[in-house]
């Protein structure tokens, strides 16, 4: 089930909403808890079971890692942080070890091959080892409710593609929290701006993206390469950010604060100001969990390229099992090197062309994202600058001036724009409630021609249910 289904705006959210609104913070936690299984059970199946079991060993390795001391804390911490590691492995990385160390002969294919990665893992595995690693560092006590500590890792708004949430950030509202009708109302408006970025931009570009990355890249022609680049650039920001947006939402009608994940990360002007922007959840676990652990920029210049390298190999491996997803990783850590080195040196460059820089290293970079294989991304990269003598221009045919419109939203929404608008509305309206009025009935157009494109399209993929 998604967000963006019709099974989940008619009936699941509403009947969520409704049933929580009367029941006291207890029965609450214990009812948003066995709603947030069934909801995997419904998208995953028999999977929701590695769901259950994730809860249980975090749950009971974080209390062995509360009451011991010495060697048995540090044992117990490492056991728990390797059992979530190992379920990460298994599932999403044993076929590409594999296939990497020429065990394809040696092992039987059905061994690695009809594995089936559940939805989201990289995701809770990552607050599972928070948790712990908190527990262990006394940042908070472990959680001696199953209840609590199993909403917060499977708290379905944000369960299959994020926020990544520390425990600290969330626990507050597992003890105390009520549904208020400013939250109710926030809260639907985040959720309707986040769907009507995944279905009126993310969803009309992919339909673009998809076929010029599908088109035979030696006759990709450099117009169409450049075309893809964009469209998939902008794809991706509003299908993840979208996602965010309906997740944060429905944790505001809930009562919760799920963190920011996004901040319009296109008007960075660096590859490091990018991740302070970009996925902030996972640049700061990263930071906070490994970046730091390894000595940070504390150890001289040597390590601390080295640390951001590590970092950066393993941010791109997180996203999936495959040597695209590596290089993609790696070439950020590099650029970001980069500016280190030389950034000390006070090069004194307008804005215009540091974001431009920015633009161009992130668009590139996005292209070993999107191909999976390393000579295809290669050949699309030589695409861009040289067309092949025989150009396939089929990709048109998905090109109209609806698409252009939206492109163009796309670009212009990927700033500050919206709050801009919304300031200036405020700014010009002096009365409260027709400023209310005039917001309601916005969102609520937004969210009918949203509900009317669900209706003509069921192309509705979301790039992040991968990871």
């Amino acid at each position: 089930m998604v967000f963006s289904s019709f099974s989940f705006l008619i009936f699941f959210l509403p009947l969520v909403l409704l049933i929580n609104r009367w029941l006291s913070l207890t029965w609450s936690n214990v009812f948003l808890f066995l709603t947030s299984l069934l909801f995997y059970f419904l998208g995953e199946g028999q999977l929701v079971g590695l769901l259950i079991l994730s809860i249980t060993w975090n749950y009971i390795l974080a209390i062995i890692t509360d009451i011991k001391s010495g060697s048995l804390k540090k044992a117990a911490l490492s056991i728990g942080i390797s059992g979530n590691l190992l379920l990460l492995a298994f599932y999403k990385y044993f076929g590409f070890i594999v296939q990497s160390f020429g065990l394809t002969e040696v092992l039987p294919t059905t061994s690695y091959q009809d594995i089936v990665l559940p939805i989201g893992i990289s995701f809770f595995t990552f607050q599972g080892i928070s948790y712990l690693i908190d527990v262990y560092r006394g940042t908070h006590r472990s959680e001696r409710s199953y209840i609590k500590l199993g909403l917060y890792i499977s708290f379905f708004p944000q369960l299959i593609a994020g926020p990544i949430v520390k425990y600290k950030e969330i626990n507050s509202y597992l003890s105390k929290r009520v549904m208020t009708v400013e939250g109710l109302y926030s809260g639907s408006q985040r959720f309707i701006r986040g769907l009507a970025k995944k279905i009126i931009i993310a969803d009309q570009l992919a339909l673009v993206a998809d076929q010029i990355f599908a088109t035979d890249v030696v006759n990709l022609p450099s117009s169409m390469a450049w075309l893809g680049v964009l469209t998939y650039a902008l794809q991706i920001y509003y299908d993840f950010s979208g996602y965010t947006d309906m997740a944060i939402g429905m944790g505001k009608m809930l009562g919760f604060k799920i963190p920011e994940n996004f901040n319009h990360p296109y008007t960075a002007r660096s590859v490091r100001e990018f991740w302070q922007r970009w996925h902030i959840s996972l640049s700061s676990w990263f930071k906070d969990y490994l970046y730091i652990p390894l000595g940070g920029n504390r150890k001289g210049a040597i390590r601390t390229y080295i640390n951001l390298l590590i970092v950066f190999f393993l941010t791109g491996l997180w996203h999936g099992a495959s040597v695209s997803f590596i290089v993609w990783g790696l070439l950020h850590g590099l650029f970001m090197i980069l500016e280190r080195r030389f950034g000390r040196m006070n090069f004194k460059w307008p804005s215009w062309i540091s974001h431009l820089y920015l633009l161009m290293v992130v668009g590139v970079l996005w292209i070993f994202f999107r191909v999976e294989k390393i000579n295809e991304a290669l050949v699309y990269l030589q695409r861009l600058i040289m067309s092949p003598e025989s150009a396939d221009f089929s990709a048109l045919m998905y090109v109209n001036p609806y698409v252009f419109f939206i492109i163009t939203l796309g670009v212009l929404f990927s700033g500050p724009l919206r709050s801009k608008l919304s300031s200036l509305i405020y700014s010009k309206i002096s009365n409260e409630n027709q400023y209310t009025l005039m917001t309601s009935t916005l969102t609520l157009g937004l969210f009918v021609f949203t509900l009317s494109q669900m209706f003509v399209s069921s192309y509705s993929p979301f790039i992040y249910f991968r990871f």
